[in-house]
């Protein structure tokens, strides 16, 4: 039997080694935290999206349109906490009307089920809400990404796959008869096939096995609030802003939880370590690794304006409680109350250009996953599925 490495024990690392697994692999799963989903995979919205945003035959249009499916049919299965709620996408102001029309267009494009409705017809939905016109996404839901994980985890126990917490990948190598060589730090595994899938470590992973990847991980932290007991009234559902096209990130938005909480957020600001979930949690090597990086320099002038704005609004409670209000104008700065943070991994470009679309690379015996932000947990079926396609080819 064929043995399989992956590295990385979040949704997509686990969701390619059940994959591989149902390929007839024997896998080896390797996570350096002490749990599974301790990153990204366990620290987001919990968003299942639609698949409207993304450019029409882009990996991630198609990826998160039968993601969109294929989540919820395995959140079905497998008994983890899910609902098709829906959402609106509101233009707050007649000058956001253009876009929101041509996220219509493209929501058109990739087969998701959406419709433009006027300011009363959203307020049948949201009765709180501010805006001139809306975009209703039937398909959004919101699902347990870590029960997804659980879930997994159980799936792959059952297959007799090998599950390791508290262990790094830190060392890779080709094998001397083929395949790959990995050092844990206790011993040295060896296989025909390694599988990278290690999110926000995912272009260090890559240099460690030997390739120079075409883009380098810096990490954004996304800083959230929740609404207090008192102001969860005010969301019913999903409200999203129209997205500034000029701008990376979709903006701050505000979701209602499976525990009726509700989510409020996120910001978008340079985290400090590559797994840092607050001002406070700083790497050196890490800041170095970002300072010396051309791409971020570029990337700073292009933005300077837009991520000055981000780094008060995390400083400012007011200023975040401002951005909601444009949405919900109900929304008061004494409503909010300080959240988890997450921290996505964003892949760069040396010209300061983000990676839009999901970025996979491949090597002798090695698949490499070095972007995939967000909708990567709702398309984490369909990316491991185009993954362990690519790892059987490199085989």
């Amino acid at each position: 039997m064929r043995h399989a490495i992956v590295i990385g024990g979040g949704i997509l690392g686990l969701a390619t080694a059940n994959e591989l697994v149902s390929r007839g692999y024997r896998v080896t799963v390797l996570e350096k935290e002490g749990r599974w989903a301790a990153h990204q995979s366990g620290h987001n919205s919990n968003v299942v999206h639609a698949g409207l945003y993304y450019k029409p035959g882009s990996f991630k249009a198609r990826m998160s349109v039968a993601g969109n499916r294929s989540i919820i049919d395995f959140a079905r299965a497998n008994g983890v906490a899910h609902e098709v709620c829906g959402k609106l996408v509101v233009a707050t102001s007649p000058d956001e009307l253009p876009a929101l029309n041509v996220l219509a267009e493209r929501a058109e494009a990739n087969g998701v089920p959406a419709k433009l409705i006027t300011a009363a017809e959203a307020r049948d939905y949201e009765p709180e809400v501010s805006c001139v016109a809306a975009l209703r996404v039937e398909s959004t839901g919101i699902i347990d990404f870590p029960g997804v994980c659980d879930a997994l985890v159980r799936l792959l126990t059952a297959a007799g796959a090998d599950l390791r917490l508290f262990t790094p990948a830190l060392g890779i190598r080709p094998g001397r008869t083929g395949g790959v060589e990995v050092a844990t730090g206790s011993e040295v595994l060896r296989a025909d096939l390694l599988v990278n899938c290690a999110g926000l470590q995912s272009d260090r992973v890559a240099r460690l096995a030997g390739l120079e990847p075409r883009a380098t991980i810096v990490p954004f932290r996304g800083e959230y609030y929740e609404l207090a007991p008192q102001a969860r009234h005010l969301v019913k559902g999903l409200i999203y802003p129209v997205p500034d096209p000029t701008l990376p990130f979709l903006g701050v938005h505000l979701t209602r939880m499976l525990d009726g909480s509700v989510h409020a957020g996120p910001n978008a600001v340079l985290a400090l370590r590559r797994e840092g979930y607050s001002w406070t949690q700083i790497s050196p090597a890490d800041l170095w690794d970002v300072a010396r990086f051309p791409g971020i320099w570029k990337l700073a002038r292009r933005f300077a304006k837009t991520g000055a704005e981000e780094v008060l609004r995390s400083f400012s409670k007011k200023r975040f409680a401002a951005s909601l209000a444009r949405l919900v104008p109900a929304v008061q700065e004494s409503d909010l109350v300080r959240a988890e943070a997450g921290v996505r991994a964003q892949a760069m470009l040396p010209d300061g250009s983000l990676v839009d679309d999901f970025l996979i690379e491949t090597a002798p015996a090695q698949v490499h996953v070095l972007n995939a932000p967000s909708p990567a947990a709702t398309s984490s079926l369909e990316i491991a599925r185009y993954v362990a396609d690519q790892a059987v080819a490199q085989a």
